[in-house]
């Protein structure tokens, strides 16, 4: 008997293999990036959340840009190869789809943290806050 799982049949080994290698060129997650900024990261971490939810709780060294605010003359503050990561609520939310699509569409590298602040919470790091929005 065949389950709605098997149905389908999973891709075949190479087709797999291309698939899987090609998430970590749009995606990382959590973990990489909290490492990545206790070692001195080497990109820029976009929370693309209104500037309220920034101030309730961010990522540390976050830099806040709302996705609508994305636009060239506010890119110009980085070099253009400089590689961005965006990151939103989490996996409920949008936004950081919407910010990366922003910035690759003003050919910018990107790439989303997934998980956002949920995964973050989840992996049992802390956030920032700010007193004001």
């Amino acid at each position: 008997m065949t389950s709605s799982v098997t149905a389908i049949p999973p891709a075949d080994s190479a087709l797999a293999r291309a698939h899987f290698a090609a998430e970590f060129t749009f995606e990382t997650d959590c973990w990489d990036v909290h490492d990545a900024l206790e070692k001195g990261a080497d990109f820029v971490l976009l929370d693309v959340r209104s500037p309220a939810l920034f101030a309730k709780g961010h990522i540390p060294g976050a830099i806040n840009l709302p996705h609508g605010k994305i636009v060239r003359s506010k890119m110009a503050a980085w070099p253009e190869e400089t590689i961005f990561i965006t990151y939103c609520a989490g996996p409920h939310c949008n936004g950081a789809a919407r910010g990366a699509l922003r910035l690759a569409q003003l050919d910018r590298p990107v790439k989303i943290m997934a998980g956002g602040i949920t995964g973050w919470l989840d992996e049992g790091f802390e956030l920032a806050t700010d007193a004001a929005p």
